[in-house]
């Protein structure tokens, strides 16, 4: 083959046939090598987001591998719920369970209802993070997902442990416009969260952002400054809240535990 004319279509083909055989084996090792490492990567990733979403480490403050890993360990209790009851299954591995993952399995999730957040699939089992000192809740940590203008959200939200006040709110992932809808990354924005109240007085979700700059949470609980101009960003948001905090998702593992704070208090 290599006999042939260096200008002819053959030589071209064979020669360009072996370069990237050569370039693609190295490059798919590589990957498959690294593909441990990236996943592990991402799974510290989540667990920093966790603390950062708790109040346990700062927005500036750096942290190595080890670190991450110890403070979630020493602060957070990962559990898995069932979504339909709101029970705890204890049978299932917390500190394993991917609900991202299993929200795309056909085996461990149903098809949601129709819903503004544009979830499609809803794992049968959710995870919970707490935040304990001691043998007391101080606030919970939900996963939430919902679409904004260009892309799916991914992120946490923290209530206090009345389950009903909102500590914090972050995204680690999304595709939305730099500057605008992609502020929901903005650790400012993030901050005008701490306070507002998810529930009202019937544990309905009222919890919104809104066009334009909301009050401070004492006289305006149940609303958010807007993103400028990023409406429909801000209304993805709200719709993401709606769904994870209501009746399809957390609501009743919420309901459930709010019960049970009830019955310690009586």
């Amino acid at each position: 083959m290599f006999a042939m004319r260096r200008d002819s279509v053959g030589y071209i083909l064979g020669f360009s046939t072996v370069v990237c055989l050569v370039c693609a084996i190295p490059i798919a090792a590589a990957a498959v090598m690294l593909r441990p490492r990236q996943a592990e990567n991402q799974r510290v990733d989540r667990l920093s987001k966790v603390l950062g979403v708790a109040g346990l480490v700062s927005p500036t403050e750096e942290l190595g591998r080890e670190e991450v890993v110890k403070r979630f360990a020493d602060n957070i209790i990962p559990r898995v719920v069932d979504a339909q009851t709101g029970a705890y299954v204890d049978s299932i591995d917390a500190a394993n369970y991917d609900q991202r993952a299993a929200s795309r399995d056909p085996a461990q999730s149903t098809s949601a209802p129709s819903n503004a957040a544009k979830v499609l699939r809803l794992p049968r089992l959710l995870v919970v993070y707490e935040q304990r000192d001691g043998d007391a809740v101080k606030s919970l940590i939900l996963p939430i997902q919902g679409y904004g203008l260009w892309s799916t959200m991914y992120g946490y939200i923290a209530l206090a442990a009345d389950a009903r006040t909102i500590s914090g709110i972050t995204f680690y992932e999304h595709g939305e416009t730099p500057g605008l809808g992609g502020e929901i990354e903005n650790p400012r924005w993030q901050a005008r969260w701490k306070g507002r109240l998810a529930y009202n007085d019937s544990n309905r979700v009222v919890v919104q952002v809104i066009k334009g700059v909301a009050g401070p949470p004492a006289s305006d609980p149940y609303h958010v400054d807007g993103l400028a101009g990023a409406t429909i960003t801000s209304r993805g948001v709200s719709n993401t809240l709606q769904f994870w905090l209501g009746p399809e998702a957390f609501g009743p593992f919420l309901d459930r535990y709010r019960s049970t704070l009830k019955d310690k208090a009586s």
